[in-house]
């Protein structure tokens, strides 16, 4: 470890600094103490500098002094690695918020101040270019370290990442080496950001539009991304953003045109649809860059802020998929957050945790904080965060962290070139704060000297970003005054002439045809499609036996597990009834066989939660793991299963994402137990459920949820089913509750075989995967399809079906415990039903079903949630078109909460609620 520090030198770090002293003396005293690589370094150290002074005829003291000046200049310039950021210019507001005075970056805190200035160090790794001597290394780490930009990286734990961004901001000084021309385009930009903002106060007053005035510099460095990117390969760019700058950006960076815009502010909008405000809405283009075309897409995103950034994440890591671009060298996320809501909301942090993980990884985001200083609306600083910066808790992954002056634009794009180049090189996520204002509040209609008045104070009496710089660049004889305000003028007229306003759209596709997703076969489509999901007996004999035959010689399975395979391989051969894993798992295997990938999800969806899959076999005596239905035929689609962090929020909306970006792979997200899906709300209720009325947004999305009441707990026991079946309108979801192997293999072969994209809800069983009765013949999967309603298998002759008086429909759990206890009670006259879909609801089947018992006197839905959860409030009005006798609702009572904790009274409970369902407590 000490020959490799001193190697990179890295134990000049500060952190290091008493210890080397204590060398360094003990060098002194008797330098063959040392090991022979401490010698060698010290011996050069002295080498490198010369004496101040003639030396003192006792021939040490001075030396001895001068030997430890050269740490103490080590310490300084660690220091200003470590904290020049707290000191550097990066607030436009200026005495608003100053910045700190660090002591640690004055040359008398290392008693350094009576030392001439034109004394040669020995920079260590410090990067300069002049002589180094204390007056230029203090100078150059000034004009490096606490300019506008404040780099923040010194908490990053690998050496070879400092050294690379030490190497690559020093020798630059940090600053931007830009040519006349470049100059000028930054202006360009800011005008037409600037310009937009102002013509829409003007044109629509009073409404909303989370403006972009004071964070103008945001489109010079998505611009700055966009074509530097496209010079180093980069293909496609997905962006998330909360809504403050939105409209700017669809307008100034991804080329929507103006006219368009206007339209939405004017109130016009697809009436088929219930659309969402104009600063929600996404967009895609494409642009010309040096580097050949670039393909942008603006993720859609609801107000929940900084939950569109998983979002975007998974569209990202579906791009690079399909590209099988294992490096993300040609496509990029960039994520745009607020400063409050970054620091604030949690699934920021979920997000990061995600970053470097196998199934999650995108190969490096930028992240870009558009700091306004202020939260929402009456928020002060010490109000909205614990933490110094907003941007702390990116120091979790340990991404650099680059904090810049909103007000010095060349300075923004200097940070956007190094952190493009950072993450192109390490293949990580990196942040830039943007540091700047709100100029009009909250929003256009806020009055924001309500709640900041000296805030705003300042903020009135500042130029804009765009004057002060063009009255920089006038002064540098850049551009006239005249040619600055020519641009506002040209700008303007591109405005009102309602088209598009960037001069590098093109309107060919950046995209080869192989790369492009064709979601128009899936518009419009009616749900109910005649599709044959059935597979020929040979195929699923041939495929359950290679799941064994497949694995290598030498890889030691499980023995348990082991077991369950061969068992499969029976089912396979119709030897044995087949279980619920057999079922789903051959679903897997026959549609990556067809050419569909198959991406699994979850925090335990490899082995899953209850042990039933084992899609992941682990080698007892090595860390290594063999996956079957990676190996299912010779020519097959991708199968991925991925055990995911421990997150519900993030991970769906990954997977969301995902699955909007490619319709021809069957994405899964399964929750380890189906209440947890409660962490995950807003991604249910402001994606899943309304995308495609919002954003028009189709998505195929499966979630696994496992469901039902078997004395485990009110934390274990319900999915929530009443808020799915709630949000279940426009046929914008399905929402299934298979009750057997044959049906949920045919369900998700449904999903994907048919030309028909919503997402599905499955409400998956747990005590189920092993019930003796819950299984599937052979047959049921060589013939059928997936059944919306199941008619009693018990009662199948006409005669019997007219002797039934009673008749029971149930999804779920429930109905093994029915008839279990009807057969215990040899009752004939009584008739249990299955729903296996409760939307979109099966109402011509059900129809059909019940006019096959003509003499039934009673119509009872029974579940086994209370009476105030589960479906029945959500599908009761779904009965009472139909032609059939008053349908009663047979439940727990009403409850707080989903369930009890005991497990003898959930037995009682259980009891009595199928005892009255069965009509058996009736005189």
């Amino acid at each position: 470890m000490q020959n490799q520090g001193m190697t990179d030198e890295s134990f000049l770090d500060g952190e290091h600094a008493a210890f080397l002293e204590q060398l360094y003396a003990q060098y002194q005293h008797d330098p063959y103490s040392l090991d022979t690589q401490w010698q060698m370094y010290f011996q050069r150290l002295d080498a490198t500098i010369p004496p101040a002074a003639p030396l003192p005829t006792n021939g040490n003291g001075k030396v001895l002094a001068q030997r430890s000046e050269q740490l103490h200049v080590s310490r300084l310039i660690n220091a200003y690695r470590y904290l020049g950021h707290l000191e550097a210019n990066t607030n436009p507001l200026g005495d608003y918020a100053s910045t700190l005075g660090v002591p640690q970056l004055m040359l008398e805190h290392h008693g350094l101040e009576n030392i001439d200035l034109d004394t040669v160090f020995d920079p260590g790794s410090f990067n300069i270019t002049a002589k180094p001597t204390l007056g230029n290394i203090v100078h150059a780490l000034r004009e490096t370290y606490v300019r506008t930009i404040g780099f923040e990286y010194m908490h990053i734990l690998d050496i070879q990442e400092k050294r690379w961004l030490q190497k690559r901001i020093e020798l630059d000084m940090g600053r931007a080496k830009l040519t006349h021309p470049e100059r000028r385009k930054i202006l360009e930009q800011l005008t037409a950001a600037e310009g937009f903002e102002q013509y829409l106060h003007r044109r629509y007053v009073g409404q909303k539009r989370f403006g972009l005035e004071g964070g103008e510099s945001l489109i010079p460095l998505l611009q700055t991304l966009i074509h530097e990117g496209g010079k180093q390969g980069l293909q496609e760019m997905v962006i998330g953003m909360a809504h403050r700058g939105r409209l700017n950006v669809l307008t100034n960076v991804l080329c929507k045109p103006a006219g368009d815009l206007f339209s939405e502010f004017e109130g016009k909008f697809d009436e088929l649809y219930t659309g969402d405000v104009k600063y929600h809405k996404g967009f895609s283009c494409d642009v010309s860059t040096e580097g050949g075309p670039m393909h942008l897409v603006l993720a859609f995103n609801p107000s929940h802020l900084e939950i569109v950034s998983p979002v975007m994440e998974g569209s990202v890591r579906a791009r690079q998929d399909r590209r099988e671009d294992k490096d993300g060298d040609q496509v990029l996320g960039i994520s745009i957050h607020g400063d409050a809501a970054f620091a604030g909301q949690g699934v920021v942090m979920e997000t990061f945790n995600m970053a470097q993980t196998r199934g999650y990884r995108t190969r490096g985001t930028i992240h870009i904080v558009i700091n306004n200083q202020i939260g929402f609306t009456t928020s002060t600083v010490s109000d909205s965060r614990s933490t110094y910066y907003p941007t702390d808790v990116a120091k979790m992954i340990n991404a650099p962290i680059f904090h810049v002056n909103g007000d010095d634009p060349e300075a923004v794009v200097y940070a956007t070139q190094v952190a493009l180049e950072y993450r192109q090189v390490f293949q990580k996520d990196v942040v830039i704060d943007l540091v700047c204002y709100r100029r009009l509040g909250h929003n256009e209609a806020d009055e924001p000297n309500m709640t900041q008045p000296v805030m705003y104070g300042i903020i009135r009496s500042l130029p804009s970003t765009r004057a002060k710089y063009a009255r920089r660049l006038a002064e540098a004889g850049v551009v006239s005054e005249g040619g600055a305000k020519g641009l506002v003028d040209a700008y303007r007229t591109k405005l009102s002439n309602g088209g598009i306003t960037c001069c590098n759209s093109q309107t060919r596709s950046g995209l080869p045809a192989e790369l492009e997703t064709h979601w128009k076969a899936f518009i419009g489509k009616p749900w109910r499609q005649a599709i044959d999901t059935a597979c020929p007996a040979e195929r699923v004999r041939s495929i359950s036996e290679r799941w064994i035959s497949n694995i290598p010689a030498d890889f030691v399975v499980h023995p348990r597990v082991m077991k369950v395979l061969e068992t499969r391989a029976a089912m396979g051969r119709g030897e044995q009834p087949a279980d619920w894993g057999f079922g789903e798992t051959l679903a897997y295997a026959t549609l990556v066989e067809e050419g569909f990938d198959v991406r699994l999800s979850g925090q335990d969806c490899g082995r899953g939660t209850f042990s039933h899959r084992h899609a992941v076999l682990h080698h007892q005596g090595r860390r290594e793991q063999w996956i079957p239905l990676q190996h299912t035929a010779d020519f097959q689609a991708k199968f991925t299963v991925i055990d995911s962090v421990l997150s519900e929020e993030a991970v769906l909306a990954f997977e969301y994402g995902y699955a909007t970006a490619e319709p021809e792979t069957l994405v899964i997200w399964e929750a380890q137990f189906g209440d947890f899906v409660n962490g995950a709300q807003v991604v249910i209720d402001q994606f899943i459920s309304s995308g495609e009325q919002k954003w028009q947004r189709l998505c195929g999305l499966v979630m696994f949820l496992p469901h039902g009441l078997e004395g485990q707990g009110p934390e274990h026991s319900s999915a929530r089913l009443e808020r799915f079946v709630q949000l279940a309108a426009q046929e914008n979801m399905h929402i299934c509750i298979p009750s057997n192997p044959a049906q949920v293999f045919h369900m998700l072969r449904r999903q994907m075989m048919r030309k028909y994209r919503k997402p599905l809800i499955v409400f998956t069983p747990k005590s189920l995967l092993r019930h003796p009765l819950a299984v599937s013949p052979l047959d049921d999967f060589t013939h059928g399809k997936f059944e919306v309603v199941l008619d009693d298998v018990d009662i199948l002759e006409t005669s019997a079906k007219q002797q039934v008086k009673r008749l029971i429909m149930c999804s779920g759990k429930v109905y093994y415990d029915l008839l279990d206890e009807r057969r215990k009670q040899a009752l004939t006259d009584v008739a249990i039903v299955r729903l296996e879909q409760l939307y979109p609801f099966p109402a011509e089947e059900l129809v059909e079903l019940i006019a096959r018992y003509p003499n039934a006197k009673r119509v009872v839905w029974c579940q086994e949630e209370p009476v105030n959860q589960g479906a029945w409030n959500g599908i009761k009005h779904r009965f009472e078109p139909m032609p059939c006798l008053e349908v009663v609702c047979v439940s727990r009572p009403a409850m707080a909460a989903p369930a009890v904790g005991s497990l003898y009274m959930h037995q009682r409970q259980q009891q009595a609620l199928v005892r009255e369902a069965l009509g058996l407590n009736e005189g």
